[in-house]
């Protein structure tokens, strides 16, 4: 895991993005280039934007010759270039890139300061395979190639823990990133209709709970350009479980107050990550095995 620190400030006034992006990365440009306007000027520090935010296209002989490196991809570039204009902090949600002689894409996701470098980026480790009980399966492993390294940020509010919507349901990713002292977590998303309604609220709080963390969950919604319906209701959720913003089916910014403070409140109260304890699996068959969990957390 990437280490980062940082020095501490105490609230965080978040542009939170609901987009229906497109299966062209112009138009996405267009839409993210005046969503950052519109939260810096509504005074945010940072906006969040959902996965896929620069390019919504699942048919991967039409976008190949426009997906290029993190280094060349246009939306990364024009946010950069707004952030830089803006002196806003940005989270691009996930857009796809390349690798160099690969010939899966990454659904990658970067972090950008508020002088436009890149501060981190990140590539989704675990992918959206599903067999639904109606339709056809889904299957990301075919078009993207799994990240290997989970990112811990260094931000002015504290480290921030990346990830990219379906990693939400590995809860030992996140709690891994609460112990090495993240404050929030990352969770553009894309999810379908179907396991939304069913699943993405209760998979939010429950991350935010289990870690005492704000969880950032920027969405998409509605129908796309390349026949994809998904669910929206882009959230955050505080320490204690509380939901501060659902946007519903609403395209736009909403903007969100964060006290950084309550993270340490919420850990205090439920010191769960300091009351941790290893112990030994046993069942049928298995006899003595590992030993799983491991000590207090650090920066707690």
């Amino acid at each position: 895991m990437t280490r980062a620190s940082g020095q501490r400030r105490d609230s965080l006034r978040l542009g939170l993005v609901q987009m229906c992006s497109s299966d062209q990365h112009a138009v996405n440009i267009d839409a993210a280039t005046a969503m950052i306007d519109d939260a810096a000027r509504a005074g945010c520090q940072m906006v969040a934007f959902p996965e896929v935010a620069g390019m919504m296209n699942r048919r991967i002989a039409a976008i190949r010759d426009s997906i290029t490196d993190a280094d060349r991809d246009p939306f990364i570039a024009a946010c950069r270039a707004a952030a830089a204009d803006h002196g806003i902090w940005v989270h691009t949600g996930s857009t796809p890139v390349i690798s160099t002689g690969a010939e899966r894409f990454r659904n990658h996701a970067t972090l950008i300061g508020d002088d436009g470098r890149v501060v981190a980026d990140y590539d989704k480790v675990h992918l959206f395979d599903m067999t639904p009980a109606e339709g056809p399966p889904i299957r990301e492993s075919n078009r993207y190639a799994p990240g290997q390294e989970a990112v811990l940020a260094a931000t002015p509010w504290g480290p921030m823990g990346m990830s990219i919507c379906y990693d939400v349901r590995f809860p030992h990713f996140y709690r891994d990133y609460a112990r090495d002292g993240a404050v929030a977590f990352f969770v553009p998303s894309a999810f379908t209709v179907a396991t939304g309604r069913a699943h993405w609220e209760i998979l939010l709080r429950a991350r935010a709970i289990e870690c005492g963390a704000f969880v950032i969950a920027a969405a998409q919604v509605g129908t796309h350009a390349d026949g994809r319906e998904t669910w929206g209701h882009a959230m955050v959720v505080d320490p204690w479980g509380a939901v501060l913003c659902d946007m519903g089916d609403t395209v736009g910014v909403a903007v969100v107050d964060l006290d950084i403070k309550a993270v340490a409140r919420a850990r205090a109260q439920i010191p769960s990550l300091i009351n941790e304890r290893s112990y030994v699996r046993r069942g049928p068959d298995r006899g003595r095995g590992a030993a799983r969990g491991r000590g207090p957390a650090r920066g707690q």
